[in-house]
C-alpha cells in the first residue's frame, strides 16, 4: 500500500528568489537598477517566483456502459461400426459414442461519474518559457480535526489569461495536474478493503 502524502513536497515548494546584488548608485544619476520599479506595470505575475491565484472551476461528467454475450455449443456423435455386416460391440455393448458441449457467458457493466471542484489556491511561477508561458506549481494543506485535506496543482498558463487581480481560472491552464484528496480517519473510511477489491478484480476466478 502506498504511503500517504505529506506536506512540503519539494516539487510544489515556492521558488527561492536569487538575492539582488548590491550595486553602488551611479554618479550623476538618481536611477538605481537594484531598486527600480516599473511605473507602468499592472501587478500581473510574469517572473520566476511571482505568485498567481488560480480559481478552481473544474466540472466533469462521464457515462459509460458495455455488455458482452458469448454463446457457443457443439455436438458430435459416432455411430456403431460394422465389419462384414456385423455390428461391432464389446461385451454386448455397441461401439457408439456421442459428445456435446455448451458454453455461455454474459457480462455487463455501467459507469457514471460526476466531479466538481471549486475554490482558490495561490501558486508560484517556477519557469518562464521562451514563448512567455508560465509554468506554475503549488499546494495547499488544510488540517482538520479528523485528518488533512490537500490540493496540489501544476500547469502552464498564458500571461494574457491573467486578469487585473492577478488570478487565472483553472480551465485556462494547459497540461494541468490537479490533485484533491485527504488523509486520516475520514479518508480511510472511504477506501475499500483489500479482500473486497480482490473479489471484484479480474484476478477473481469466478
Amino acid at each position: 500500500m502506498n504511503s500517504p502524502p505529506k506536506p512540503d513536497n519539494p516539487y510544489y515548494a515556492p521558488v527561492e528568489m536569487t538575492p539582488v546584488p548590491n550595486t553602488q548608485p551611479s554618479t550623476g544619476s538618481i536611477y538605481n537598477a537594484a531598486t527600480a520599479m516599473n511605473l507602468y506595470g499592472d501587478g500581473r505575475a510574469y517572473r520566476v517566483g511571482d505568485i498567481i491565484t488560480v480559481e478552481l472551476e473544474e466540472s466533469t461528467q462521464s457515462s459509460k456502459s458495455n455488455s458482452t454475450s458469448v454463446d457457443k455449443s457443439g455436438s458430435t456423435s459416432v455411430g456403431n461400426g460394422s465389419i462384414f455386416g456385423q455390428d461391432l460391440s464389446v461385451l454386448g455393448n455397441p461401439l457408439s459414442a456421442s459428445l456435446s458441449s455448451s458454453n455461455q457467458f454474459d457480462g455487463e457493466g455501467t459507469s457514471d461519474m460526476s466531479n466538481s471542484l471549486s475554490g482558490n489556491i495561490t501558486v508560484t511561477v517556477h519557469e518562464v518559457r521562451p514563448n512567455g508561458n508560465l509554468l506554475v506549481r503549488g499546494e495547499k494543506w488544510l488540517t482538520l480535526n479528523q485528518g488533512d485535506e490537500y490540493i496540489r496543482i501544476s500547469g502552464l498558463i498564458r500571461p494574457q489569461d491573467i486578469d487585473e487581480a492577478n488570478t487565472v481560472v483553472s480551465t485556462k491552464m494547459a497540461d494541468a495536474r490537479i490533485t484533491y484528496s485527504g488523509t486520516g480517519a475520514v479518508s480511510d473510511a472511504n477506501v475499500m478493503g483489500w479482500l473486497a477489491r480482490f473479489f471484484i478484480s479480474p484476478l477473481f476466478p469466478f
